[in-house]
């Protein structure tokens, strides 16, 4: 196909005449995305739980307490408090998730199949990650943090014992000496709130092992993603794409010729012009019956998608002025007597007719004889008093390869092709019927492994 596959002009057409199609095909796809839902992905629910961490937290340390959070200890004493036989350590942790918020929030996620159960699974990691932090801040200050506060301690020992001492010695007069004394024990009960404010900001008891759970998870309503409604949706809109994209693969890979220059170029010979075929939409549809044929023919597969719908004609007379021309066009090139093979594919209605119409229109000058040819094993009538072959045929259906098989058959029986006729389809609006033709313009044909000497 040419650059007309990208066009919309293309998608409109795919969608108009194979729209049977796609809608089955769009069905199956949905018919997929539910077993998909019941078998690849059962329906789960997702519920979530919030964890304050109070204090100033950087970035880093707050993305260190989110992988805290879904390590495989605080999962598994989760799994220990639930106790679920039908779900593995490793799968629970698989349906576990936790992301840092805003405000020093950790927002602790459990999937599950039913939404208690992913209640439980959100409230009981948050629980087990809580007591966690809270067990590792009791127990897990290191040797410097523990001598810090030790020194601390006994800074503000030594500076309780020193206000004592001076307050028994201190004079309650006006004295030099007794303003001097009550300003070092101000002094001195400063720097022991400075020492008891380090001490407290010290202890890891006190500042960032204070996790508190905000709250309870909300029981979830509805199913995570991706729901059973998604799936089938999705299921639906793919193969509804795939077949569209599929048409236009197929139509970009179609070798079938379609201009007339191609055509000639083919079969080696000259174009002698374009006839047109009064028929109704659709055409090109295979004949034969049999299911098959039906399960096409409801899915509207029997038609061709790829060609421009037929032009309306003007009347009849303009038609049969092309066959008069193409015969105008033999009668010039041939000698008398003019006899001819007219040679159709096998299968090709739209040709048939229009040789049809060419010998009616021809008469008995030139004399035509019509034979139809199977393209898979051409064979063409051995010559008799024929002074050569005129290929007729239809735009976009046949390919270069089947061209060239038909011209060696017609070389093979000794018919030179002197040209080629391109038949297309226009939709009927005529101002006279086929039995209007005059009763002179019989049509004569001939079909291989029969008499070979019929007339028209």
């Amino acid at each position: 196909m040419n650059e007309d596959t990208i066009r919309l002009v293309t998608i409109g057409r795919i969608l108009r005449r194979r729209w049977r199609l796609l809608a089955v095909l769009a069905v199956v796809g949905a018919l997929v995305g539910y077993g998909a839902s019941v078998l690849v992905f059962p329906p789960r629910y997702t519920a979530s739980a919030p964890v304050l961490l109070p204090g100033v937290w950087e970035e880093r340390e707050l993305l260190t307490q989110v992988d805290i959070a879904t390590s495989l200890t605080v999962v598994d004493r989760a799994a220990d408090a639930l106790h679920w036989s039908d779900v593995s350590r490793t799968e629970l942790r698989d349906h576990v998730s936790a992301t840092a918020g805003d405000g020093n929030i950790i927002t602790i996620s459990g999937t599950a199949d039913t939404p208690e159960r992913a209640q439980r699974l959100a409230d009981g990691v948050a629980q087990q990650f809580v007591q966690f932090a809270a067990d590792v801040a009791g127990s897990g200050a290191d040797a410097g943090v523990a001598a810090q506060t030790e020194a601390l301690r006994k800074q503000v020992a030594e500076t309780n014992r020193r206000i004592t001492d001076l307050a028994k010695a201190a004079d309650p007069g006006q004295t030099v000496e007794s303003v001097q004394s009550r300003t070092a024990l101000e002094n001195l009960r400063t720097s022991l709130e400075a020492a008891m404010k380090k001490l407290e900001e010290a202890d890891p008891a006190t500042n960032k092992a204070g996790m508190v759970v905000m709250g309870s998870a909300t029981r979830p309503t509805g199913e995570a993603p991706p729901t059973r409604i998604q799936l089938v949706v999705g299921g639906a809109l793919l193969f509804f794409l795939l077949a569209v994209i599929g048409h236009l693969v197929a139509a970009r890979m179609n070798r079938r010729l379609r201009t007339e220059p191609e055509i000639a170029a083919a079969l080696g010979a000259a174009p002698l012009g374009t006839v047109d075929v009064a028929g109704e939409w659709p055409a090109h549809r295979p004949q034969g019956g049999g299911r098959r044929s039906r399960v096409r023919r409801l899915l509207g597969m029997d038609t061709r998608w790829d060609i421009p719908a037929p032009l309306k004609s003007g009347d009849e007379a303009g038609r049969r002025l092309r066959y008069r021309r193409v015969c105008a066009r033999l009668r010039e090139q041939l000698p008398a007597p003019r006899r001819l093979l007219v040679v159709v594919p096998d299968g090709d209605e739209i040709a048939r007719r229009a040789a049809g119409l060419l010998v009616a229109e021809a008469k008995t000058d030139p004399l035509l004889r019509v034979v139809e040819v199977s393209v898979d094993r051409p064979t063409v009538p051995d010559r008799e008093t024929e002074a050569g072959a005129l290929v007729v045929l239809s735009a976009g259906s046949w390919t270069a390869e089947e061209l060239a098989g038909i011209a060696e058959a017609c070389a093979d029986g000794r018919h030179e092709v002197l040209g080629v006729v391109v038949a297309g389809t226009v939709q009927a609006s005529p101002t006279r019927s086929a039995a209007d033709l005059p009763d002179d313009a019989t049509l004569a044909f001939a079909v291989p492994g029969r008499a070979t000497g019929g007339s028209a």
